[in-house]
């Protein structure tokens, strides 16, 4: 297993996420606790990667019929 960073990827943090999404910052804790969201602890703060907000975006595309 590979435990590498990737020195390219952009953090976010919660309220930046937040703010991107139009949620709360609670809702943003509420996905990384229950792993939905994954995200990097530095110190006490989450950050989260700009890939894995994509991600989790993708997955919850849903089509108009």
């Amino acid at each position: 297993m590979d435990n590498q960073i990737d020195s390219n990827k952009t953090f976010l943090s919660v309220a930046q996420v937040a703010g991107h999404l139009n949620v709360s910052k609670m809702t943003i804790y509420r996905l990384v606790h229950t792993g939905k969201l994954p995200a990097v602890r530095i110190g006490q703060s989450y950050r989260v990667s700009e890939d894995a907000v994509a991600k989790y975006l993708e997955g919850g595309t849903v089509r108009a019929t």
